[in-house]
């Protein structure tokens, strides 16, 4: 007994030490990130400073040089100007007042820029949602075929209305429409309708998907595109649906949101610093059950104020006649402020933002009904940008680590993932941005043409050199194949600091469940239709805009003053010396709203630290620190899937021996050159080889010799001659590869490497590069498939 109480005490006193240790561990941390930020403040600041000094100095010296004549009369056009400018500004804002009133008084329509024609209303399905389905009207000049792939966007609800995919000509419903593609666009009212939730909105868009399928009968399956929140959406969408198999595109989508890197994503601090899912439900509550998407709005501006609260409303002031057109078009859509239910925010914050479930293989869209991204059977291509701050790409990305054990299990399960990470473009411009349409989006349209022939497995788009111009430019676009590391690499202090976040989602569900049984009978009983109201009304989102309206007292005689300041304009030249000075303020205004910005975000970040690294509180999330059950690596091998597909190796003809070839020489090389899926892709569709070989065959076959020449390289080479028996078909074979390979002096290798033993196998004349090869000149047939892909 005496010895069991010492080795008791003795236990207690190593579990103090442990305990110890985590917070002295954990107060270096706070110190360390504490070092970094004011290290990365200090150093733009004085980059900052020095750069403006210089400036500053400048001008100053000009000033000097220039005699007090010329300084008055500088001056006085100066401020003749910045008069005028002001007018015309608050002309422009009384317009974006009117635009907002308009827009609210015509129930927030879509802002796209293309006429469109309903297809279907989700108001008049059974279980009634907002949603509807437009079919985009091409522009004059602009053809689409019937024939062509159809695409499917769905826009994010995340407090705005519709739109953001296609209210430009260069956005994604362009670049589609280019491309001879018919454009369909989900859209979604103001207000859900009553008792809606995501389930019935996920059905919803099952039912526009089938639509689009019955009207395009002789086209590729359709691609659907999600934005944002409609990128996690059309992961659900195809999660409880794995019978879409159309390529799937998702554009900045939060999906792992506990990911990010430490001092440059703040935003996913926030569900710990501001109560979890309670504000939410509170504000919802108030509101008569439906959360206004306002707020949401409201937290993207807080998190630039230097752009959100000056920059954009400074642009507007320095040069209106020019800025005009391109304000008010976004701010049309930036200000149409749309509402969710209770239960949607709700199960978006828990399986999130908040709780995180939906990368971790935990959501549940509805009772009975789990959501597994693991049963996506669509080839999924993910655009992220490092200079997004709202969807960094670890938050992207991180979900293909979380599902899959590693990326030979995507293989295994036929998986096509490709990711592409802009170096810059931020949030917003991921979907608006002109450049990133005529380039992104562009490039990725054109692989959806050939995505179904590239062999399963994950992949990094790089986009190289450029051919053309404008909506026309092509690109070199390459497939690297990708390892876990790859994307764990984007994460440069690793994601040990994720265990934080679990304390966050156990909190939260607790204070959601006693919000829920305390005080939301009297909260909902106190919360009337004229409260809701009034709160929209004085929301400040709106109060801004409709402070400067034709319907506030003398908004009307500002337009009248800015027709007579347009009559009569005397703008500056650029060069003058007070509007230079005014250019400087501007920036030292914006610079200091930044550095506000910094200081803020580091404390948030230190704060949420300190508040949930520590030991008690690692203590308190572990039951919801955990990540999925996985497979082992060594496992992978003896899953049926792979048995399967070894035991039928010595089994098949020409497709299987040529898929086989190329997923040879793809393990070997590591990547898909563009060109060579492009190949590859019309040789599947139109050569007399592949003839009466449909579109779900061949995506069997490539999953199949994909795992054939992963699992067991050496016997794959062997079997091909059982594949191939006779020398005709080998040459056939072996002809159609080279084709499709193109075959040169420049090729790696391992590539060489790979056919010369493919070859010698198959008792076929040596590879000679850069000369077309004899075996394939004496194929029958293959100068017909040759010559109908050249002229393609």
């Amino acid at each position: 007994m005496f010895i069991k109480s010492i080795e008791d005490l003795q236990r207690r006193a190593d579990n103090g030490m442990a305990t110890g240790d985590a917070t002295v561990r954990q107060l270096q941390r706070i110190a360390a990130h504490a070092g970094q930020h004011a290290s990365t403040i200090s150093t733009r600041e004085q980059t900052w400073a020095e750069e403006t000094a210089e400036s500053w100095l400048r001008l100053q010296a000009e000033i000097f040089r220039t005699g007090w004549p010329k300084l008055i009369e500088l001056g006085h056009a100066y401020l003749v100007d910045a008069w005028q400018r002001a007018v015309l500004t608050a002309d422009i804002l009384r317009e974006r007042g009117n635009i907002f009133e308009a827009h609210e008084a015509a129930g927030a329509p879509p802002v796209l820029a293309y006429d469109y024609d309903e297809i279907m209303d989700g108001r008049a399905f059974k279980r009634r949602v907002n949603y509807m389905l437009l079919a985009i009207r091409p522009p004059k000049g602009i053809e689409v075929h019937e024939w062509k792939r159809p695409y499917m966007i769905i826009d994010p609800r995340a407090g705005h209305g519709p739109g953001i995919g296609g209210f430009k000509p260069d956005s994604q419903v362009g670049v589609a429409l280019h491309g001879g593609h018919p454009v369909y666009f989900v859209v979604f009212g103001q207000h859900p309708e009553p008792g809606q939730t995501l389930a019935d909105v996920m059905r919803a868009e099952t039912a526009f998907y089938k639509e689009i399928v019955r009207r395009h009968p002789d086209a590729p399956p359709p691609a659907v595109v999600g934005n944002c929140q409609g990128g996690w959406a059309t992961l659900l969408l195809a999660a409880a649906n794995p019978t879409i198999t159309g390529p799937i595109v998702i554009n900045g989508a939060p999906l792992a949101a506990w990911s990010g890197v430490n001092g440059r994503n703040p935003m996913r601090y926030s569900g710990g610093l501001l109560g979890g899912t309670l504000p939410a439900l509170l504000a919802a509550d108030l509101n008569g059950g439906e959360f206004d998407g306002a707020n949401l709005v409201m937290n993207f501006e807080a998190m630039d104020p230097g752009r959100s609260f000056f920059r954009k409303y400074y642009d507007v002031f320095a040069a209106p006649e020019k800025s005009a057109a391109r304000f008010l078009e976004f701010e049309k859509w930036w200000g149409g402020f749309y509402f969710l239910n209770e239960a949607e925010i709700h199960w978006i914050l828990d399986n999130i933002f908040v709780g995180n479930r939906l990368s971790r293989g935990e959501a549940r869209l509805e009772r009975g009904r789990s959501i597994d991204l693991k049963a996506i059977r669509a080839p999924i291509v993910v655009f992220a940008s490092h200079g997004d701050n709202i969807t960094p790409p670890q938050q992207a990305l991180n979900w293909i680590v979380d599902t899959y054990a590693d990326e030979r299990e995507i293989k295994i399960r036929g998986q096509r993932i490709i990711y592409m990470v802009h170096d810059s473009v931020g949030h917003l411009g991921i979907f608006v941005s002109s450049s990133t349409a005529k380039k992104e989006h562009s490039e990725i349209v054109s692989v959806l043409k050939t995505i179904e022939a590239l062999p399963p497995g994950l992949y990094e788009m790089t986009i190289e050199e450029q051919h053309g111009e404008g909506l026309h430019a092509r690109f070199e676009v390459d497939f690297r194949e990708r390892h876990m590391s790859d994307v764990l690499a984007l994460d440069a202090g690793g994601r040990a600091e994720e265990a934080d976040f679990a304390a966050v989602a156990r909190l939260s569900e607790l204070a959601a469940e006693s919000y829920d049984l305390c005080a939301r009978p009297l909260v909902r009983a106190f919360a009337t239709p004229a409260l809701a109201t009034t709160l929209q009304n004085l929301h400040p989102m709106r109060l801004q805009r409709r402070m400067l309206s034709d319907r506030v007292p003398g908004g009307a005689q500002i337009g009248a003053l800015a027709e007579k300041v347009r009559s009569s304009r005397q703008p500056v030249a650029a060069d003058n010396l007070f509007r230079r000075a005014e250019t400087l303020m501007a920036d030292l205004a914006e610079h200091w709203l930044d550095v506000c910005r910094d200081v803020r975000d580091a404390w948030y970040e230190l704060t949420f630290f300190a508040l949930y690294g520590n030991p008690l509180m690692r203590k308190v999330g572990e039951t919801h620190s955990f990540q999925r059950t996985r497979k082992e690596k060594d496992e992978l091998a003896h899953l049926p899937e792979v048995q399967s597909a070894l035991a039928s190796m010595s089994r098949g003809g020409v497709p299987e021996a040529i898929i086989r070839m190329l997923c040879l020489v793809n393990e070997a090389r590591g990547s898909v050159c563009g060109t060579r899926l492009e190949r590859a892709a019309y040789t599947f569709g139109h050569s007399p080889q592949f003839a009466g070989v449909g579109r779900e065959r061949r995506a069997r076959l490539l999953r199949e010799q994909t795992l054939i020449a992963l699992f067991d390289r050496d016997a794959a080479i062997e079997t091909l001659a059982d594949l191939l028996p006779d020398m005709d078909a080998r040459a056939i074979a072996v002809g159609t590869v080279d084709y499709i390979l193109g075959i040169d002096e420049d090729m790696e290798a391992h590539t060489v490497e790979t056919l010369a033993a493919v070859r010698r196998t198959l008792e076929l004349p040596p590879l000679r590069l850069g000369q077309e090869p004899a075996a394939a000149e004496a194929a029958p047939g293959l100068k017909v498939v040759r010559s109908t892909i050249e002229a393609a």
